[in-house]
């Protein structure tokens, strides 16, 4: 399976994290757990074939999605087919970044996957067809950085994250400790409750939220790199109270526990794991 992923030039570079493309993806399962990061993702399926999203409740029941989707900021993770011979393209938003691209603010398409005709209606698929017919990953990064680029230029302004609020989410990705939240309140000038509704406004989740989500990105980061893993002292230098609450909040963004996922993490992206 051919994976590639880039960082995007400027101006994108300043709201997307990566481009990414896969073709002709052959998985040895037939589901997978996509854990939150805090960020967003925007997808365009590259065939005809539908792909699933299923219910964390109910695994049987499922929404299709077809030509091009939104992954919201999640706060829990999500359950999604993979499909054999596939082939995708997406864009990794940075936190915070996502609304001016959509239109809309955060907080309309976080904790949802909604597809992209509900938000952008008709008259947006030329650039699909485009992307379909292009040749090789370069040309297809191409396509699809012109199209963002064009998103862009086209779209308000307003729903930009503002210094304030940018300084915020660059400390909390430092340093996930809520803590922080009474000086970033203080730089702005505003009270603790608007910095809170200013936050999720452009992030799509609650500073507490997200910081939970990033002491979780934390733990899959040391995960990479340690062999074996003493889970005890992991999740007392990641900032837990106890190896409980660690747990708990694991299995919440993870949908299973740390053992589980050290077995099925996929190769690769440690934010993918087998069902």
């Amino acid at each position: 399976m051919p994976i590639y992923r880039i960082a995007p030039g400027p101006p994108l570079d300043q709201h997307i994290e990566w481009l990414w493309h896969y073709t002709d993806y052959h998985p040895d399962h037939d589901r997978e757990h996509v854990l939150p990061d805090g960020g967003c993702d925007l997808i365009i399926n590259l065939e005809s074939r539908p792909r699933r999203l299923f219910q964390r409740a109910n695994p049987q029941e499922h929404r299709a999605f077809r030509r091009g989707w939104i992954s919201g900021a999640q706060s829990e993770f999500l359950i999604i087919d993979a499909l054999p011979a596939s082939t995708m393209i997406g864009a990794h938003f940075r936190p915070g970044a996502a609304a001016r691209f959509m239109g809309l603010p955060a907080p309309e398409f976080a904790a949802q996957v909604v597809e992209l005709d509900d938000i952008w209606r008709a008259g947006v698929w030329e650039w699909r067809d485009q992307l379909m017919e292009a040749r090789g990953p370069r040309e297809k990064f191409t396509v699809f950085e012109r199209f963002l680029n064009e998103r862009l230029a086209r779209s308000p302004a307003r729903l930009d994250a503002g210094p304030g609020i940018s300084n915020a989410i660059e400390g909390f990705m430092r340093a996930p400790e809520l803590r922080h939240m009474g000086r970033a309140a203080d730089d702005m000038g505003v009270s603790r409750r608007h910095f809170i509704a200013e936050f999720r406004r452009h992030v799509g989740l609650t500073p507490k939220t997200f910081c939970r989500i990033r002491r979780f990105q934390d733990v899959l980061v040391a995960i990479q790199a340690k062999r074996p893993v003493g889970w005890a002292d992991l999740a007392c230098s990641c900032g837990y109270y106890d190896q409980s609450h660690f747990i708990r909040d694991f299995i919440r963004f993870a949908g299973m526990n740390p053992s589980s996922y050290l077995d099925r993490r996929l190769d690769g992206d440690p934010n993918f794991a087998r069902r």
